[in-house]
């Protein structure tokens, strides 16, 4: 058996890499990255792990959201900030409304590599290299803009250390203060159904609270009532980046991967004999694996013992991919062969990635509605296996976009270049966010019953 190394991965057959065209200033960047102080801390991932661990057993629930991919040019106090009042909001009608706690992770602080279907991009009969993210090159389409630069990663990282360090002090620092709950609606947010909704949710929780006071709890006596806690995460996909990242914790002397709380293994390199699969073997972070409509149950099972070989409660996070309506018929038999294993798993939904389209206007766009019919047949099922459904995984955003097609107050095909923002792929913006947010709680309620 070889030994886990940080760099054991290079021996591995790897995909969804970039060339770079000078390996020397490569190695360079790579030795200055390895100098830099960690993003995140071992004691705090171990304490996802061990929400983690509660989510996997049915007494709380995963909410991972934020961006497709981080950028450069979209990077801004009042973006993130806006973000994060949009899963502020979504958790505590979650925990509210659903009635149990909610384990709140972003796509933030990190988010920057993206997968890719094809190495190239053809646009009126040019042929360049595709984008791969702002950690590795430009969404321009000109060919120097294309060409993989490794000084991308030191910017990558200077963002992510001040994204992580703004959404520490939103945590702590009053923002996510119950009290606060009103004051999370975004200003663009429309005056509907949904947000009526809300606003009545965050009247009771207001009345709650005074009663709570008048009891002697109060948010200066009770840390969980002025604060909360807030992971990060994102698809450890460019991995001479992520060994940067990699250290040994002094306490335990356990390898963790420091750019994030928890990363995960796309639908596209999770190869079992794989260089992803082989570092995300080393590392004791909380890890994903995205399983779509191609993972066999019996592949499942050898990545979910080759990763977690202690089958340990927190460690592994299955994202289901399937699509709407391919739910019913690709979850069960991955499911079952799960539990006939006795593997401990956190089972959640990522309903966007499998119900991607594009539109008459050539816009890659997503339809709410088959977002929540995916999100819908995922408890279903579950409640059908006896199994727990654990959690959401989205990519949304505060911001007032318009990306994916329907909701209650309906975008249409000739809304999209409006507010089409993203790099990549579309996301929820905040009013769909939030009509997601609803569903969720009452399949929790209804899973419980």
């Amino acid at each position: 058996m070889s030994i886990w190394t940080p760099s054991s991965w290079r021996e591995k057959p790897i995909l969804q890499q970039p060339t770079y065209p000078d390996q020397g200033k490569l190695n360079d960047v790579l030795a200055e990255l390895k100098n830099y102080p960690p993003l995140v801390f071992a004691g705090e991932v171990r304490s996802l792990k061990e929400q983690l661990a509660n989510v996997a057993n049915g007494k709380a629930f995963l909410l991972q959201g934020g961006d497709c991919a981080e950028s450069f040019s979209e990077f801004h106090a009042d973006n993130i900030r806006d973000t994060f009042k949009a899963l502020m909001q979504m958790a505590v009608v979650m925990t509210y409304a659903g009635g149990l706690p909610v384990v709140k992770v972003g796509r933030l602080g990190g988010q920057f590599a993206k997968p890719r279907s094809s190495d190239t991009e053809t646009i009126d009969g040019v042929t360049l290299d595709s984008y791969r993210g702002d950690i590795i090159n430009s969404v321009d389409f000109n060919s120097t803009a294309r060409v993989p630069d490794p000084e991308r990663m030191i910017k990558a990282y200077n963002q992510a250390t001040s994204t992580q360090n703004l959404l520490r002090a939103f945590a702590s620092g009053g923002l996510a203060d119950l009290h606060q709950v009103h004051k999370w609606t975004l200003d663009f947010a429309h005056q509907g159904d949904v947000t009526q909704k809300y606003e009545k949710l965050a009247d009771d929780i207001q009345q709650s609270l005074k009663f709570m006071e008048a009891c002697g709890i109060t948010s200066k006596t009770y840390r969980t009532l002025r604060e909360t806690d807030f992971y990060t995460s994102h698809e450890a996909l460019l991995l001479p980046y992520e060994e940067a990242f990699t250290r040994q914790d002094s306490i335990t002397g356990d390898w963790y991967n420091v750019a994030a709380h928890m990363v995960w293994i796309g639908d596209r390199t999770r190869q079992l004999d794989g260089a992803h699969v082989e570092y995300m073997k080393g590392i004791h972070n909380p890890i994903g694996i995205k399983a779509g409509p191609s993972m066999d149950p019996e592949d499942l099972v050898r990545l979910a013992n080759a990763v977690n070989p202690e089958n340990e409660a927190g460690r592994l996070n299955i994202i289901v991919r399937m699509g709407a309506n391919k739910v019913a018929e690709g979850l069960p038999s991955l499911i079952r062969a799960v539990e006939k294993e006795g593997l401990n798993v956190v089972w959640s939904c990522d309903p966007m990635h499998g119900n991607t389209i594009k539109s008459s206007n050539n816009y890659k766009t997503r339809p709410v509605d088959d977002i929540l019919t995916e999100m819908k047949q995922f408890f279903q099922v579950h409640k059908s296996e006896g199994t727990h459904a654990g959690g959401v995984h989205l990519e949304m955003t505060g911001k007032n976009v318009t990306e994916c097609i329907g909701g209650v107050f309906t975008v249409t095909e000739e809304d999209l270049s409006s507010r089409y923002h993203t790099h990549c792929d579309p996301r929820l913006n905040a009013d769909q966010s939030l009509e997601l947010a609803f569903l969720i709680a009452d399949s929790l309620k209804e899973a419980q019953k």
